[in-house]
């Protein structure tokens, strides 16, 4: 009876030993996993002669640092382009009548400005913006609406601190494009590059002066091209973009990657006043073409007719049979285009075999029309269709015809 005693508690002892020592090297091993998996995998490096036969069990797990990836350089080309990009501010002084009645068409009607009783004083207007060096000699494109036509007084501010004052050779107000000149020599010019080359995507800069501060540089892509109808001017053509662009930017520069001149910043679409990552710039080959206009007559020769059209709404689509096109809205009776049987109403939806899809698309196609040829317009009236001849006239020539 002892000796079963005995040999139980042997058995237990030996049990519980043997338990322990398992217990004991389940944590050992348990402990060393841990640290390998936090520590040695970093650290281990296999040697030259072993790394091609366990590259995939001994390299490294990536390790995530948490940056970003380093985006484009635009150091170089953003140095080199600000030297050609200036400021530009413009006064106008509009004389206005002191008359608290001044408003009131009825006073007027029968009174007048009032400036006999109330007298008048001068108000001046000062306008701010950037402007575009695109030559050694002085020549500097800009917006229409920064200098306009009646300003009195234009001041330049070079990228050198200097400040001159500018010229006013010309203006387009069809396309918000005008050009300065100052009387200062060996100046860095930007060159001209080709935006019917841009593609949607591709990087820009934006360069110009907003709120005053000179030489600001911001970076987006190309967004679109050939945007039309944001109200901007008359011939639309723009290239959208969401590099920043505020009050200030006007007739500044969009560079490309290249650093070339590839449009003039315009304006933007927003609701607040200010950026909203949607700006819209002139297309350089628009500009250049009206930029080479002011400078050899003064003004831009381009296509005209002798009417005027305006975009369909949904009713005169359904009513007139003509799902696209510019409908004729305004013509004088003695005119050639009255003569070749054009009446208002007319939806003009093809010119020269080209589809017209809405107003503005049919007013750049006749600007691009040479002066002095026949255009074939493409017309739906009451769901029939005709051809008709008009002539293409120079827009000077029916602007001045309009004023009579």
């Amino acid at each position: 009876m002892m000796f079963r005693k005995v040999f139980a508690a042997l058995v237990l002892l030996t049990a519980g030993f043997i338990g322990g020592l398992l217990l004991t090297a389940r944590l050992h091993i348990s402990n060393d996993s841990f640290a390998t998996g936090t520590n040695e995998v970093a650290a281990q490096r296999p040697t030259a002669s072993a790394a091609t036969t366990t590259a995939a069990a001994a390299a490294p797990a990536p390790v995530t640092t948490g940056l970003a990836a380093p985006g484009p350089d635009f150091t170089h080309i953003a140095g080199q382009a600000v030297k050609g990009v200036a400021n530009i501010s413009s006064l106008q002084v509009v004389r206005t009548p002191n008359s608290p009645f001044a408003a009131d068409p009825f006073f007027r009607y029968f009174f007048g400005d009032g400036d006999d009783v109330f007298g008048s004083r001068d108000r001046r207007s000062l306008s701010l913006g950037s402007g575009v060096i695109i030559s050694p000699d002085g020549y500097v494109v800009t917006n229409n609406h920064v200098v306009g036509e009646n300003m009195s007084q234009i001041r330049v501010t070079l990228p050198n601190k200097r400040e001159v004052t500018g010229n006013l050779i010309g203006t387009d107000p069809a396309t918000d494009i005008a050009l300065v000149r100052v009387q200062v020599k060996d100046l860095p010019a930007i060159a001209w590059g080709d935006s019917s080359k841009l593609q949607i995507g591709e990087w820009v800069l934006a360069i110009g002066s907003p709120f005053q501060l000179s030489a600001t540089v911001t970076a987006g892509i190309v967004s679109a091209t050939g945007r039309t109808n944001v109200g901007f001017a008359d011939y639309e053509d723009f290239i959208q973009t969401d590099a920043a662009i505020n009050p200030g930017n006007s007739g500044g520069a969009l560079i490309n990657s290249r650093g070339e001149l590839v449009g003039i910043n315009t304006g933007i679409f927003t609701q607040s006043g200010g950026y909203q990552g949607i700006g819209f710039a002139v297309p350089s080959q628009l500009a250049r073409h009206v930029v080479d206009d002011l400078m050899k007559y003064g003004e831009v020769r381009r296509g005209s007719v002798d009417f005027r059209v305006q975009n369909m709404t949904l009713d005169e689509e359904s009513v007139g049979g003509a799902g696209h096109g510019a409908m004729v809205s305004q013509m004088y009776r003695n005119s050639a285009s009255y003569d070749a049987g054009l009446r208002p109403g007319d939806v003009i939806t093809a010119l020269n075999g080209r589809t017209v899809e809405d107003a503005s698309q049919f007013r750049r196609m006749i600007a691009d029309s040479k002066i002095g040829t026949t255009a074939t317009l493409h017309i739906v009236r009451s769901g029939r269709s005709a051809d008709l001849r008009v002539p293409v006239e120079s827009s000077s020539s029916t602007a001045s015809r309009r004023r009579r």
